[in-house]
């Protein structure tokens, strides 16, 4: 994929190992990983005109090489309603963050659909020296903060791999439907896994992927990333 690889060297030339995220977006889209619809905004028109397209609610969130904890310092405003609220949101973020993070460089503004809540899972990978490519699954919030409850397996994989690597977690009820909860899109969830192993298996160059949370949408109605981090390996 050619414009996988325009990516991530664009990154190396910039100096930079850690995708910016509508960078780490992208990719995940390249690949076929189902992404909250998201657009770069470097005005505030080019802001409302992507909520517009977009749709309602949006959430605005500060781009930057420099920043990694983005609500810390005021970059990220959820729950945008109107047009007049993106403005707004947009003057707040580019005047806070350079107050609170003195130094940070701001690329844009990622304009992204707000995502319908529901069950939140993780699905991650990273390169392991020894055995390469490596993926990672578990269920969001504190079943992967707390209890740990995350499988692991080496590629290549199967579907079969990845139905083993799902029903593996203690919470794999969770994802059946528990009382009174309905069952989950647990199609979507294997492509999507298999579409992470993917991209690992073909671009060498990534270290580590973190796709953290991904909404999983009852049974039919599919699976959103709504944060996507991708790490560059270390260069010899």
């Amino acid at each position: 994929m050619d414009e996988a690889h325009r990516v991530l060297e664009r990154a190396r030339s910039e100096g930079r190992r850690k995708l910016l995220e509508h960078e780490s977006l992208r990719l995940c889209e390249l690949y076929g990983l189902p992404v909250a619809r998201y657009g770069l905004a470097t005005s505030e028109d080019e802001a409302v005109a992507l909520a517009k397209e977009i749709g309602f609610p949006v959430v605005l969130k500060v781009v930057s090489p420099d920043i990694s904890h983005k609500t810390d310092v005021g970059g990220v405003v959820l729950g945008l309603m109107t047009l007049e609220d993106v403005r707004k949101a947009y003057r707040d973020i580019v005047t806070n963050v350079p107050a609170r993070a003195p130094g940070s460089r701001i690329t844009g503004v990622l304009v992204q659909k707000m995502a319908e809540r529901d069950l939140e899972v993780i699905v991650g990978g990273i390169r392991d020296r020894v055995f390469g490519p490596v993926v990672m699954f578990g269920l969001g919030g504190i079943f992967v903060e707390v209890l740990k409850d995350v499988s692991f397996r080496v590629a290549p994989l199967s579907e079969a791999d990845v139905e083993d690597m799902i029903r593996e977690i203690r919470a794999y009820r969770v994802l059946e439907g528990y009382r009174g909860s309905p069952p989950r899109d647990l199609e979507s969830l294997k492509k999507l896994i298999l579409g992470l192993e993917s991209m690992l298996s073909e671009l060498d160059d990534i270290e580590a992927v973190d796709l953290n949370p991904i909404i999983l949408y009852q049974r039919g109605r599919g699976a959103l990333i709504v944060d996507a981090r991708v790490i560059l390996g270390e260069k010899p």
